[in-house]
């Protein structure tokens, strides 16, 4: 059986991707203007066409020439989540954001591609104060394009969808005009933290997420690569038996990847002075350290939402790192996967601060799983399971540089203040807790 086709506009990584993936949609292309992130998600994704390239003026012909669709394919959802930076509830919002014209590429490129459905995700700010106007703008403008839009709109806590992480996030689903909009998806878990009682199961807590993965400071990671091999993983929760695919089950309606399950990748460990690590030790479950800022998981708890930090152009600064519940050190980018809803399958760029910044910027799978899914339901399909399996891309494409990422896919490296090669150079001053530190008091760009 055919499964239906997804446009993934602003991909990242491939959260958003992974999910209308699981929950049976085919994602035949992926429009992604960073290099460094267009690699990655061409690696894990090596069947979806790659549009290194931004939105503004991309044609539905070049996506569907790209896609290797012809004129009788349909294309059933486009979704995406434009730049957020104009309207994050952190720093400044602005209507006159520039970046927000973004938001309107995406109405004209769903229009083109006379998509069925579409998905629009953003920062809860967009629902807040002055912004409301511009998200009743951009309803009109769906409107106008021929789109009804679900009404009222939602925002969503990822951990109401099994992901052991609160993380708020607006949704806007619609359709055309004539055809079912889609509901917005029921929550299937209540956070592990949650003080009201509820009939809802408890989602996974923190150490459910991380428990079984090896302490990452008891094993060296070999120079020019993130990966080890033969490690032993401790008894697994049932989350983390889904996020190792110990069971098909764990594929959901997605297709299996041929990877090696005795891997551990993107464990590199940050080097903690002595004394950052007392501080750690001495900072109380669920609670921030005073210095550094840095939250402390509670083992029976959730994380603080992981966030992506700065661009490179915007001075790379690296987003705090939660503090693990059991090891006096921030967690690795394999646990930030873990505690997102990523697969252990699923690799990210090998430095912290790409991978950081990757898992940061995403829409957790599991969520992005349950929307699709009500895209799914509203079109009257049933997802259907792959019978085949997918090789992962060439693992070149895990460590290049900003510049040869952005020369492998055929354009012209953008200004970065962190092009720098993975392996060795990892280790530098800004991988340093005394680099995050000062960085943090805006003295370098570690």
């Amino acid at each position: 059986m055919v499964r239906p086709i997804g446009i993934d506009l602003f991909s990242g990584a491939g959260g958003l991707s992974l999910g209308f993936e699981q929950a049976g949609f085919d994602v035949r292309a992926a429009v992604e203007i960073d290099p460094i992130h267009a690699a990655i998600h061409k690696y894990n994704f090596p069947d979806c066409a790659v549009l290194p390239r931004s939105v503004v003026g991309l044609t539905a012909e070049e996506i569907r020439s790209a896609a290797g669709l012809s004129p009788s394919d349909k294309v059933d959802v486009v979704f995406g989540g434009p730049p957020c930076q104009g309207f994050s509830m952190i720093g400044h919002r602005s209507m006159e954001d520039p970046r927000n014209r973004l938001v309107h590429e995406f109405v004209r490129i769903v229009s083109e591609l006379d998509a069925t459905y579409f998905v629009f995700e953003n920062v809860k700010g967009l629902t807040v104060g002055r912004h409301k106007a511009f998200l009743e703008e951009l309803v009109q403008a769906f409107d106008k394009a021929g789109y009804a839009v679900r009404t009222p709109w939602r925002v969503f806590d990822a951990a109401q969808f099994g992901v052991p992480q609160h993380r708020q996030r607006l949704i806007l689903v619609g359709a055309k005009k004539g055809v079912a909009i889609p509901a917005y998806p029921d929550p299937i878990t209540a956070p592990a933290d949650a003080k009201i009682s509820s009939d809802l199961p408890k989602g996974p807590t923190a150490a459910e997420a991380l428990g079984d993965l090896p302490d990452a400071d008891q094993f060296a990671v070999l120079a020019g690569t993130d990966k080890v091999d033969g490690v032993r993983y401790g008894k697994p929760s049932r989350y983390a038996e889904e996020m190792r695919c110990l069971t098909n089950d764990g594929w959901h309606h997605g297709y299996p990847r041929d990877w090696p399950t005795g891997s551990l990748t993107s464990s590199w460990q940050t080097e903690h002075t002595d004394i950052s690590r007392l501080r750690f030790s001495e900072t109380r479950p669920g609670e921030t350290e005073p210095i550094s800022r840095f939250y402390k998981l509670a083992a029976d708890g959730l994380s603080n939402t992981l966030r992506a930090g700065t661009d490179g152009a915007r001075g790379a600064f690296t987003s705090p790192r939660p503090i693990h519940y059991q090891h006096n050190r921030c967690v690795t980018v394999r646990e930030m996967a873990r505690l997102h809803g990523f697969p252990d399958w699923f690799r990210f760029h090998s430095t912290k601060w790409h991978g950081a910044r990757q898992i940061g910027n995403a829409v957790p799978p599991p969520f992005a799983r349950a929307i699709a899914g009500a895209v799914m339901e509203a079109s009257g399909r049933s997802p259907t399971k792959p019978s085949q399996a997918l090789a992962l891309g060439d693992e070149r494409l895990l460590y290049m540089t900003l510049s040869e990422a952005a020369n492998h896919l055929g354009i012209e490296a953008p200004n970065s203040k962190r092009d720098q090669r993975s392996g060795a150079k990892k280790r530098t001053q800004h991988e340093t807790e005394a680099a995050r530190l000062a960085a943090m008091s805006g003295l370098t760009d570690g």
